[in-house]
């Protein structure tokens, strides 16, 4: 990926930042990295600001910061929660909680769905150009053969719903958008090491490889894969 204008929502985190760490390796690229928490300018070629996902107008002014002085090429959203204070997915049905639901929900359904109500109309009109989300195959309902999880399988089944809606209709308008959800794979970050003891070694991959290969897949997509859900590995994963 060349000559691109890139943004990259929740650029703190441990995919997020490998994504940025990959995009800024072409000086001809340029990478606006937003986060919630403040992150230290490194790379001459990304610009460092605050989004909030659960602040709707911090996520308007950074649609707008980001294509101010071009339309973007490439939308990438690395956001997601699965755990946190007081919050573990749940075993059974007696474990679920209202707060928790809310809390993910916010994170990983309606913050992505909002970032897209504002980049969308910033990217590119006359070519190709793509907004991609992080979802997880546990988010599948063909795929779920082992029950639990709740807050966090609905909230990302919730969230391929709305982009397969999203695609049918930015596809009346941008017809060079391609909007697709990605499945990173089991990834050595903090979203997951509380079960990283039960993920074979060579299935936990580290976020600068995920990142790699999903970028690969990003790199083959064309408009007829807008509106489906990918794996790591370029395999689509039914919703």
């Amino acid at each position: 990926m060349s000559d691109q204008n890139i943004a990259v929502i929740g650029a703190s985190g441990g995919l997020g930042s490998a994504f940025v760490k990959l995009f800024s390796e072409d000086p001809s690229n340029t990478v606006h990295a937003f986060s919630r928490s403040g992150m230290k300018k490194e790379l001459a070629n990304v610009y460092y600001d605050h989004v909030d996902l659960v602040d709707e107008e911090s996520i308007k002014v950074a649609a707008i910061q980001s294509s101010q002085d071009a339309p973007l090429d490439l939308v990438i959203v690395a956001t997601g929660v699965l755990h946190g204070n007081n919050l573990m997915p749940e075993k059974c049905l007696r474990d679920l909680n209202c707060t928790n639901f809310e809390q993910i929900f916010l994170t990983n359904t309606i913050g992505p769905a909002l970032v897209a109500k504002y980049f969308l109309p910033k990217l590119q009109h006359t070519k190709r150009a793509v907004f991609a989300v992080l979802s997880a195959r546990v988010g599948s309902i063909a795929d779920n053969r082992l029950g639990g999880w709740y807050a966090y399988r609905a909230s990302k089944a919730a969230l391929n719903m709305l982009l397969k809606t999203i695609s049918i209709e930015i596809a009346r308008r941008q017809k060079g958008v391609i909007v697709v959800g990605l499945h990173p794979g089991t990834v050595a970050t903090g979203l997951s090491k509380p079960f990283q003891k039960r993920v074979p070694t060579d299935k936990l991959f580290s976020a600068d490889y995920s990142v790699r290969q999903m970028c690969l897949v990003l790199e083959g997509l064309s408009s007829m894969d807008s509106g489906k859900f990918f794996a790591w590995d370029g395999s689509e994963i039914p919703y």
